[in-house]
């Protein structure tokens, strides 16, 4: 499953959501919410809920014009599958084998976000990837796919209203692309293509608690000039279908230095069309998955809040579970 699928929700690491589902990363909610109860010389209840639930889910945050921001984050997923290995000559099969797959992905991100304006923000994700595979004892140490996203908010936050922020991703193929390597001796850390991805977020405060929903769509553009051999066949061409995801949750504040969020994304994938040198094609089959996201947010000093997250697959094509940590990189040359 392409990790990538759908950026935009939530991510953008969502992110991550999904860590490439991607476009969308930037897909589900892998960031927890700050302690958000009223504290002595806050102004407003309502406003530091709000302020401090978009300093954590990055979708519904935006820097201030001119001012920087650096976040660190490490997710870990786990998938276990059984493939169907097969080889169909004139209508009979040929070959017929079921084939245990087992792959551990952990991915350290590095998140840059500048705002152009004080309801403009654009940003940048870096990953770099480790892969194991345990049946097949393959490895893979790599970069991944690195993605950029611009953030915008029509209208200035008002206490008890709907905040809305509509955002879009371009996700580039810079990670090992799944298309240009041995299938059978190597492990991919990328998509393969470019995709390109918007959609909006909506976030709504009910002190003591944030709900909050996405919805996106994400276009894949096609990879050519391919020479993979698949099947005693050489791939050429693959046209990866469309993304469509949406996810909604909840943050509630436990404490004043505690929250918990939880989170459901469902993304649709159309099938992926691969053309060979001969002229053939081949289809695979078009994928619904879904994810139910946890995270709980831990104010360690005044100016840093740690979030960790478990993630569970809810389908079939989905990871089998996912961890994940984040927190913000304070350098002096980054502040206003």
């Amino acid at each position: 499953m392409n990790r990538w699928l759908v950026r935009g929700f939530f991510l953008v690491s969502t992110a991550g959501l999904l860590p490439g589902m991607a476009l969308g990363q930037e897909g589900s909610v892998d960031q927890a919410r700050e302690a958000l109860s009223r504290q002595d010389g806050d102004e407003d209840s309502s406003r530091q809920l709000e302020e401090v639930f978009q300093a954590a889910e990055k979708n519904y945050s935006l820097q201030k014009k001119g001012t920087h921001s650096l976040n660190y984050s490490f997710d870990y997923s786990y998938t276990g599958d059984q493939r169907l290995d097969l080889a169909i000559t004139n209508g009979s099969v040929r070959n017929l084998d079921v084939v245990p797959s087992a792959t551990h992905s952990f991915t350290n991100s590095f998140s840059y976000d500048y705002g152009l304006l004080d309801n403009l923000t654009i940003g940048a994700r870096l990953p770099l990837v480790v892969k194991y595979d345990t049946e097949d004892e393959l490895n893979v140490y790599d970069m991944g796919d690195v993605s950029f996203t611009g953030r915008w908010q029509p209208f200035a936050y008002v206490p008890g209203k709907m905040s809305t922020t509509f955002f879009g991703t371009l996700s580039t193929k810079t990670g090992v692309s799944p298309y240009e390597i041995d299938i059978k001796e190597q492990l991919s850390t990328g998509s393969g293509y470019y995709s390109v991805g918007g959609g909006l977020s909506m976030s709504k405060v009910l002190d003591p608690v944030v709900v909050f929903g996405s919805l996106s769509a994400t276009y894949n553009l096609t990879a050519d000039d391919l020479e993979q051999v698949r099947g005693g066949r050489l791939l050429t061409e693959v046209e990866p279908g469309f993304g469509l995801s949406g996810s909604a949750g909840f943050a509630y504040s436990l404490s004043y230095d505690i929250s918990l969020s939880v989170s459901a994304q469902v993304s649709y994938s159309d099938e992926t069309i691969l053309t060979f040198s001969n002229g053939d094609q081949a289809s695979a089959q078009d994928q619904m998955t879904g994810f139910l996201s946890m995270s709980l947010g831990t104010r360690v000093s005044d100016t840093t809040i740690v979030n960790t997250s478990l993630g569970i697959g809810l389908t079939e094509d989905a990871p089998d579970f996912s961890l994940g940590l984040s927190l913000p990189i304070n350098f002096s040359g980054l502040k206003e």
